[in-house]
């Protein structure tokens, strides 16, 4: 499984929209807020490798 990066581009109740980092592309993600790690915010940079995500900075 390949590695992907993304920024955290809204928050919206329980969901959020991700921007993938290294795509030319400005289509968002929904993610559901369950799925990513408690501390998020808005512009926090994850890591999403083995299913899961990860902050990084």
């Amino acid at each position: 499984m390949e590695t992907r990066y993304y920024v955290v581009a809204r928050i919206d109740g329980d969901y959020a929209w991700l921007r993938r980092m290294d795509a030319q592309e400005e289509e968002l993600m929904n993610v559901a807020r369950a799925l990513l790690p408690e501390a998020i915010d808005e512009g926090t940079h994850l890591k999403y490798e083995m299913l899961s995500y990860e902050i990084i900075d």
